[in-house]
């Protein structure tokens, strides 16, 4: 499988995805399907925020 580097056609900066935590947090978010708590991401932003800003 050929991988394709592409730009998105609208950035998401890392203030966004932190925005979006912070407005999933206040709404009582509760653990995905990875099972990875709001807790234990303010616990640790960089580590699980960082790569999701990346995928984006």
């Amino acid at each position: 499988m050929i991988f394709v580097e592409e730009q998105k056609a609208q950035p998401i900066t890392r203030l966004q995805v932190l925005e979006a935590f912070k407005r999933v947090r206040a709404h009582g978010g509760s653990a995905g399907v990875d099972g990875i708590t709001t807790a234990q991401v303010e616990g640790n932003k960089r580590k699980y925020l960082h790569p999701l800003w990346i995928r984006m």
